[in-house]
């Protein structure tokens, strides 16, 4: 499959105890070698609750989109995450309205390949979700996650509103603090405007095609990952 810096606040609810995976492998799509990622405390998946309800105890849905590479591997990691409604794989932050998959591999509308995720906010949190996306793929290279290259296949955060937008913030300044990464991340923060579903067949992409070479090769690997750092966390 081919085809901004902010406030130097950092929550003490966001500063999460900076994940403890002894050996976070940052596996992107399509990467043939992995980079060890060191990261400190131990207590990654107790400190990952959802965050309370402003209401009361009454369940709310709420939804982020994301691009992290592929969206074939993006959608299938957050499947399996307990609290996920249900993802969609499209096309966001682009120019042309409605674009086809081989509009968006060219590079020339703008978009780039999201992962669109409704979740419930009373099991899982926008927090842990981000965690999540900072895991299972490189926030630290540009327009390109393994094999897959292009602006399409960049690092991005679509936030909806100001509450999604200080977690991302707290959660790249305390990475970039901790030196988690090599290198700085290059992960935007963009503002929602629209979401373009893409076509059926890349729907639930992994699950229908698991035998197929890219989903063997680039996206089993992702999502034994998760599963074994987010393995508390896992839908029964």
């Amino acid at each position: 499959m081919g085809v901004i810096k902010t406030n130097k606040k950092i929550s003490t609810l966001i500063l999460w105890n900076l994940f403890t995976i002894v050996s976070l492998l940052t596996v992107a799509c399509g990467e043939n070698s992995t980079k060890k990622v060191q990261m400190e405390n131990k207590n990654l998946l107790s400190s990952a609750r959802p965050e309370s309800n402003q209401k009361g105890n009454t369940a709310t849905t709420d939804t982020i989109t994301l691009g992290g590479g592929c969206f074939w591997c993006v959608e299938a990691v957050y499947q399996m995450l307990e609290g996920v409604i249900k993802v969609e794989s499209g096309f966001s932050g682009g120019t042309v309205k409605n674009p086809s998959y081989r509009e968006v591999c060219t590079g020339l509308t703008g978009h780039a390949e999201v992962a669109q995720i409704t979740f419930d906010s009373s099991k899982t949190s926008v927090d842990e979700i981000l965690k999540v996306f900072f895991t299972v793929h490189d926030p630290t290279s540009l327009n390109r996650q393994g094999d897959d290259e292009g602006t399409q296949y960049r690092s991005v955060i679509f936030y909806r509103n100001q509450h999604q937008q200080n977690i991302a913030k707290s959660i790249i300044n305390a990475l970039n603090t901790s030196h988690a990464y090599d290198k700085p991340i290059v992960t935007q923060l963009v503002s929602f405007r629209d979401f373009y579903i893409a076509e059926d067949y890349h729907q639930d992409y992994y699950n229908q095609h698991k035998d197929a070479p890219y989903c063997k090769l680039v996206i089993q690997p992702k999502l034994e990952k998760f599963e074994k750092v987010f393995k508390d966390r896992l839908k029964k």
